[in-house]
């Protein structure tokens, strides 16, 4: 299996599956001398583990990482970083009905047609688990970016959406409620939006808004490099990601070129922003900011019709335990992801301007 490896120079290769043994990875081109707080790390894997509310998996996973290279009295060394986090409560009895059956909109089928074998418990190597490795590497990319802020929050779950101009929100309430929504009255409705949903066996889709600031300028290639292009990359490598846009979107198409031209000030700074931070693919200073759409979680608690190896029609229903909703527990998943092609974009500058 290729495309199991992220970045150019700062790059991360993950490994295993969602009910073997551990799962974990190697990250390399991280400079030396960058000091790593463990702590940290661990406190990024506890917002995405699951059982950490009442509206996610309540899979008691405690997502421990352990360090196995690279990081030496605290600081990294330059070399390869070694990582796993071991499984410590699968429940593979939990898709035995599915060893033969494929679930609709999974990964099932084209596993199985592609390799001519699959490991269906959980899905395998297909699993979001799979993203808290991610996390991991993103965690250290942070530190290694500390003048940098990444803060992404829940800014729609199905049809309920925050209108607030990110710039009107507190990000400190980010994690102030289960949802991680820096509206609290939103919050809670998307809160109770959720637990109905997941009450009725179903689930419900959401979007993830990200916004890093003190970015500097020069980050990005202008043609097959371009930062946003990679951005959207790395959204769309996430579990369950429809869809990206960034800056103005799909709303700047109702706009006309005099209303979204972003006009300068004095300084290099603009005086709107509807380019998102980006220009000709290169970062101009000012905020990124951007949007990721979640589809609804695949596996329903709820009887449907599906097909089994030989092609006949079978009737079956979703076991285990699975999220209502993904996009709680996707927030530092998506900040992961953009710490990772920020390190990788910001060593390239680097480079090329020594």
């Amino acid at each position: 299996m290729a495309g199991n490896t992220f970045g150019n120079l700062f790059k991360l290769s993950t490994f295993g599956e969602s009910h073997g043994a551990a799962i974990g990875g190697v990250l390399d081109g991280c400079p030396p001398g960058i000091e790593i707080d463990l702590e940290e790390i661990q406190n990024e894997l506890n917002r995405r583990k699951p059982g950490q509310s009442a509206i996610v998996t309540q899979r008691k996973e405690p997502d421990t990482v352990e360090f196995y290279s690279g990081i030496f009295e605290g600081k990294t060394t330059g070399t390869p970083i070694g990582f796993a986090i071991h499984n410590t409560n699968q429940k593979s009895g939990d898709y035995s009905h599915i060893k033969d059956s494929y679930r609709p909109s999974h990964a099932d089928y084209v596993y199985d047609k592609k390799y001519g074998f699959r490991d269906y418990r959980g899905g395998g190597r297909s699993s979001a688990r799979e993203t808290a490795s991610r996390v991991v590497a993103g965690a250290i990319a942070k530190q290694f970016l500390s003048s940098m802020k990444i803060n992404a929050f829940v800014s729609q779950v199905g049809g309920l959406k925050l209108e607030k101009n990110y710039q009107e929100l507190d990000f400190s309430l980010i994690e102030s409620n289960p949802v991680r929504c820096p509206d609290t009255e939103m919050a809670a409705k998307m809160e109770d939006y959720i637990k109905d949903v997941r009450k009725e066996g179903d689930t419900i889709g959401g979007v993830i808004t990200c916004v890093i600031q003190n970015v500097p300028i020069g980050l990005g290639e202008p043609v097959f490099d371009k930062l946003h292009a990679e951005l959207g990359k790395a959204m769309l490598s996430i579990n369950a990601v429809k869809g990206f846009e960034y800056g103005s979107g799909f709303e700047g198409v109702m706009m006309k070129g005099s209303e979204h031209n972003d006009a300068f000030n004095p300084d290099g700074t603009t005086k709107t922003n509807f380019s998102g931070g980006i220009q000709g693919g290169i970062s101009n200073g000012m905020d990124i900011y951007f949007n990721v759409a979640f589809k609804p979680v695949a596996t329903v608690i709820q009887p449907y019709q599906t097909i089994d190896k030989e092609g006949n029609t079978v009737t079956t229903k979703g076991k285990g335990r699975h999220d209502p909703c993904v996009v709680p527990r996707a927030v530092p998943i998506v900040e992961a992801m953009t710490a990772l092609v920020l390190a990788d974009y910001f060593l390239l500058a680097k480079a090329i301007n020594s």
